[in-house]
């Protein structure tokens, strides 16, 4: 598979100017990531009661 020339260059250029993105933090996506999923939790378990 050939890519052009264009789309080869730009791909180069991003992987060169790349690295980890100064404004994200691991601790809070993380947590913002947990504390989703422990709500869904919660929301789950209150809908799932038995009749």
């Amino acid at each position: 598979m050939n890519l052009p020339s264009s789309t080869a260059e730009a791909l180069t250029t991003l992987t060169s100017e790349g690295g980890p993105h100064d404004s994200l933090n691991a601790y809070f996506i993380g947590g913002g990531a947990l504390a989703a999923l422990l709500l869904l939790l919660w929301i789950t378990t209150r809908l799932n009661r038995d009749r």
